[in-house]
């Protein structure tokens, strides 16, 4: 009833806050999502402790571990729904606050002229560049406003995987900072009233004086529709393996699919945040003409930029199977694999990155010869021990038929292994 009033206006909003745990809100949706995950860790850690196993399937491991299994798996599924579901009202949350970020750019910028303009009084080119901010800052709160259900301003930047992409991050970064800084040129010379300075502002935007940061913004650029190109053909090529993002993260900049720092990203970011705060220093101390990159610096970004290139090459593999052997537990009889029994697949690239997730997990099969079956998740007290990155386990049902048949893994990405060649005796 509360959150029925809530929705016709009779109620304080407020009365979402806390134990609210519907979905058409950003309080009801993060806290329906927070409740899901924590009855899930508790349901994984009581099944990995033996608890909560109903008895007709107790005297059976196998039937115990399936059963454990699909209840998971099921589990999994309601928690991945919730946080689909706050993955949505966040980004629609995210508007508001990079437009709010962004006008506080604005007044820090208003801040710094006020005081640097002490003593040595306030000038046309300050004038200029606090319009050309305001002008910025209007033009990506618009952007952000047509864009709130996408994550507002940062929607340009945010990649197919639901992950910030460090490669437009960086071009769009450089576009926005030459955009100001050709506005103020603008705005100079819109106030300009001899022809002698008008002249010095056109010989400004000369490519001699810019050619440093033009080279880098056309680097930059082209690096950033390089590498979505290169992505998109490898994961094409089943040579790259990518999952979808619960939502995207600022230690996306900095970090590989799987949350772990990269070299590359960070070098990147680093090196092109270095030449961005040059850059402005020189616009600073000459804002009559495009900022005057040193070709040396040029050449370190030039350089960053083709290790961040080399490194998207690099990354990832195709999931390999290395060998089949049959299950073997303490104290049982070396044998043959037959159906009914568990086998061991070895390899690597199993688990893609960002695919630790119990809903991802669950998404895994083994093809069997012509049977599909799917990889139990055995739990273990803060998470898996079924199925590993490089180990899988699973048994092979009653429905293939004896003789050589083939074993090949389909992982979470949807990318298919190598097929193995098994023999199954009756």
């Amino acid at each position: 009833m509360a959150v029925q009033e809530a929705r016709q206006g009779g109620a304080d909003p407020a009365a979402h806050e806390g134990g609210c745990t519907c979905g058409d809100c950003p309080h009801g949706a993060r806290e329906g999502h927070r409740r899901a995950v924590a009855a899930f860790l508790v349901k994984r850690d009581e099944y990995a402790t033996g608890q909560g196993l109903p008895a007709a399937v107790a005297h059976s491991a196998s039937a115990s571990r399936q059963w454990v299994s699909e209840e998971l798996a099921q589990a999994a599924e309601a928690a991945a729904e919730r946080g689909r579901a706050e993955s949505a009202a966040w980004l629609a949350r995210l508007w508001r606050r990079t437009a709010v970020a962004v006008w506080a750019g604005v007044v820090v910028l208003l801040l710094v002229q006020a005081l640097t303009a002490i003593g040595a009084g306030w000038t046309s080119a300050r004038t200029a560049g606090l319009l050309s901010a305001v002008l910025v800052a209007g033009a990506l709160t618009a952007a952000s406003w047509f864009h709130r259900a996408r994550g507002g301003a940062l929607a340009p930047v945010i990649g197919e995987d639901n992950r910030l992409s460090t490669s437009r991050a960086v071009a769009g970064s450089w576009v926005l900072f030459l955009a100001f800084a050709v506005l103020v040129l603008v705005g100079r010379l819109a106030a300009a009233s001899g022809h002698r300075e008008r002249y010095a502002l056109i010989d400004g935007l000369e490519l001699a004086r810019g050619a440093g940061v033009v080279t880098v913004l056309a680097v930059v650029c082209g690096i950033a529709v390089l590498v979505r190109r290169v992505v998109g053909l490898r994961v094409q090529g089943q040579r790259l393996q990518k999952v979808r993002a619960h939502r995207p993260r600022a230690a996306d900049l900095l970090t590989d699919d799987s949350g772990r720092g990269s070299f590359a990203d960070i070098q990147y970011v680093v090196i092109n945040g270095v030449a961005l705060a040059f850059a402005a220093v020189r616009l600073a101390r000459r804002p009559d003409q495009l900022p005057d990159l040193p070709w040396g610096l040029a050449v370190v970004v030039l350089v960053s930029a083709g290790t961040y290139l080399v490194g998207k090459y690099a990354e990832g593999g195709r999931p390999v199977i290395l060998s089949v052997v049959r299950a073997r537990e303490a104290g049982d009889l070396d044998a043959p694999i037959r159906t009914g029994d568990d086998i061991e697949i070895r390899g690597t690239g199993f688990v893609p990155a960002g695919a630790q997730g119990a809903d991802r997990l669950a998404r895994m099969v083994v093809r069997v010869g012509a049977v599909n079956v799917h990889v139990p998740l055995v739990p273990v007290v803060g998470g898996f021990d079924n199925p590993s990155d490089d180990l899988l386990t699973v048994p092979v049902p009653a429905e293939v038929e004896p003789g050589r048949v083939d074993v090949q893994v389909v992982t979470a990405a949807g990318v298919e292994t190598n097929r193995y060649t098994v023999d199954i005796t009756e």
